[in-house]
């Protein structure tokens, strides 16, 4: 297996230096001796010093190109993925933590409240996305965490479950240029990509445990000035968020070929752009029929999209705080509630991390071995808490690992930027596609298989979820084959040329 993913990437190497080496025709001797004295390497060298982190072979140029970008773009990207999260699954920590009892949420008010951030969700990914290849996503990404950071301390006034809904709609709205926008204008090169967006995506399960950290703590501010414990959770979540929401608008960089970010010298914008060149990563252009007929007609929309639809309903049970329900049914105190399922999060951090360096280094840019260990980890934890009646140990087990799959988030979206980076639109409607339809999916199946009612014995969501992770790992082994065939015809073709 090893074997044919270095012969993978040596045919996407091959079709690159030949691309490269046409052009090399046509250009005279000073344009030559520029090309060999670039910063920026064709072909990434990569060494030993790689497998811990890239830049340690790079160009002194590149390393502190890549210092400023990771310092700036990857530090907002997490800290905006974090907030992100944080106001996303605040609902479950309140819910757990005295919410469900002080508003009389007895029946599927929970599965109701995810439902309406999910439509919200759903509406605005794919325009959100599209409109990045006209608006400054400088401009427009930190002005949707702005709306969704305000909305999200409203949710402290509600006083029934229905000014709920009408809130989380709105805040899932806004949410959504956030995830595939940050997708789309992240500007790595391959080599790069796995382990930053694996660090990216990490951020969101670090805002899982810090929510429910959170929780715990504010729940000693129960009564203080007429506030309940989970309504200051909701006020504190806007007082971490809305300031890193608005720095934003000053230090995000946008796409290389627009951006006007006043920590980047000029010489770091061309060496911005030649890499992206060098990747073969397409500048912005306009979507027209032809174009659209060029995507639709691709497997590379429906397969991509298919391997998030699994992933995303794969792991997390169904936005449902399983975990917590079960501890609380097991009768722990409300720090306990919010504490231990934490454990889970930081196993999901730990792994997340784990798949990024071993994509890069052991199984040299493959991405689908991940997806499939954490397909058979899903069948497995699944399988066992169907039944139900086992050891309370192994029970705590499935519970603690049974979120792994959650790391793997990263790993899809570098493959779909790899796979679609012949064309920019493509690329930014593959990825809005991504997250638009696992998320269609996530606004009905929950209310079918995870309904609230049933907590924390979700019958029906642990045996949906085997037969999804088996589709996890059928979808990632055929995007294997396809791609695989893809750049076999492309290095063909060039060599004909």
């Amino acid at each position: 297996m090893a074997t044919k993913e270095i012969t993978s990437a040596d045919v996407a190497e091959k079709v690159d230096s030949k691309v490269i080496a046409k052009n090399a025709d046509h250009s005279d001797g000073s344009s030559a001796h520029t090309q060999s004295s670039s910063p920026v390497a064709e072909k990434p060298k990569q060494t030993w010093r790689s497998y811990f982190w890239d830049t340690f072979d790079k160009s002194p140029e590149e390393r502190r190109f890549l210092f400023k970008l990771d310092a700036v773009i990857l530090t907002f990207a997490s800290l905006g993925y974090f907030i992100k999260y944080l106001d996303q699954v605040n609902v479950n920590s309140a819910f757990v933590s005295g919410m469900k009892e002080d508003l009389g949420l007895y029946g599927n008010e929970l599965n109701y409240m995810v439902t309406c951030w999910t439509v919200g969700y759903v509406i605005g990914e794919v325009p959100s996305n599209m409109l990045l290849t006209k608006v400054r996503p400088s401009i427009w990404i930190p002005a949707c965490e702005v709306v969704w950071s305000v909305l999200t301390i409203l949710l402290s006034k509600c006083k029934n479950a229905q000014q709920i809904y009408v809130l989380r709609f709105f805040i899932g709205l806004a949410e959504s240029a956030f995830y595939p926008g940050m997708q789309y204008v992240i500007g790595y090169r391959k080599d790069e990509l796995a382990k930053r967006s694996c660090i990216f995506h990490a951020s969101g399960a670090i805002g899982t445990m810090f929510s429910g950290y959170l929780m715990s703590a504010t729940y000693n501010l129960d009564g203080r000035d007429g506030y309940k414990g989970w309504q200051w959770l909701f006020i504190i979540n806007t007082i971490i968020s809305l300031p890193i929401a608005i720095a934003g608008f000053f230090v995000f960089p946008d796409v290389p070929e627009i951006t006007r970010a006043w920590w980047l010298t000029k010489d770091e914008v061309v060496l911005a752009k030649k890499r992206m060149e060098l990747e073969g990563r397409a500048s912005r252009g306009t979507y027209t029929k032809a174009k659209f007929r060029k995507i639709f007609s691709s497997w590379h929309i429906y397969t991509l999209t298919l391997l998030y639809i699994f992933f995303n309903n794969g792991t997390g049970y169904g936005s449902q705080p399983a975990f917590s329900l079960w501890l609380k049914q097991q009768g722990y105190g409300i720090t306990a509630i919010n504490s231990y399922p934490t454990i889970a999060a930081a196993i999901t951090v730990l792994f997340t991390y784990i798949y990024a360096w071993t994509s890069d280094s052991l199984f040299k840019g493959a991405r689908w071995p991940a997806m499939v260990f954490s397909g058979v980890v899903n069948i497995i934890t699944n399988t066992s808490l169907a039944v139900w009646d086992i050891p309370l140990g192994w029970k705590w087990t499935c519970y603690i690992i049974g979120s792994i799959g959650g790391g793997i988030s990263g790993l899809t979206f570098a493959w779909a930027h790899e796979i679609c980076s012949d064309d920019n639109e493509e690329r930014a409607l593959v990825v809005g596609a991504m997250n638009e339809m696992a998320y269609v999916v996530q606004a009905w199946l929950p209310l079918i298989i995870w309904q609230q009612v049933d907590a924390p014995q979700y019958h029906k969501g642990f045996v949906t979820m085997v037969f999804i992770a088996a589709g996890l790992i059928v979808t990632s082994l055929t995007i294997r084959v396809l791609h695989h065939r893809e750049l076999a015809k492309k290095m063909q073709s060039t060599s004909l040329e």
